[in-house]
């Protein structure tokens, strides 16, 4: 499976590709940022922001896309920008065909690391030994996406065998447990 996964920001968009399958080593195919001026129009970074996934879409070809599920913080500004380049991201994959999941910063964390509540240097030390790198990704934002990639190339076989079993729970076609009676004899 090879994954993009994307770290979703207006002024750095983390980019990275890693390919593999749970329980096997992982590689590590590219990793950047989309960079975009803090001072340019928002209608221009959004469009500077679809033009870089574009290429990253087109140069590595990955199967899914996984972005970091944008969660509320205490800067709604910040929380704002992130969520317009996830949109972006998400609008550039969806047009593609390609599948879409969001991650939530707690989920790659634990992951990657164990711990829901690990620290970005930790993340990145991980992501290093993981991927098999001589050093951390700089910055911190190339390093999270290789770990939203990594995080959804171990969690994607259990999220697919429970969507299956939803699926086949609610298809009308599926096995139903024998009704019980109430205590009646004849």
């Amino acid at each position: 499976m090879r994954v993009l996964g994307v770290d979703p920001g207006l002024t750095r968009c983390g980019v990275g590709v890693v390919e593999g399958v749970a329980g096997r080593p992982l590689t590590m195919r590219g990793v950047g940022v989309v960079r975009t001026p803090a001072d340019a129009e928002l209608g221009s970074r959004l469009v500077a922001i679809e033009a870089g996934i574009e290429r990253w879409l087109d140069e590595h070809r990955p199967e899914v896309l996984a972005v970091e599920r944008v969660f509320s913080q205490h800067n709604v500004r910040t929380v704002m920008g992130t969520a317009q380049a996830s949109a972006v991201a998400m609008l550039c994959a969806s047009r593609r065909g390609i599948p879409v999941a969001l991650h939530t910063p707690s989920e790659v964390k634990a992951a990657v690391t164990g711990s829901g509540r690990a620290d970005k240097p930790q993340v990145g030390a991980m992501v290093t030994r993981l991927l098999r790198l001589d050093a951390p990704p700089k910055p911190a934002d190339a390093a999270d996406a290789l770990a939203l990639a990594i995080c959804h190339i171990w969690r994607a076989p259990a999220q697919n065998r429970l969507q299956q079993a939803l699926q086949q729970a609610r298809s009308p076609h599926a096995p139903h447990a024998p009704h019980a009676t109430k205590g009646r004899t004849a």
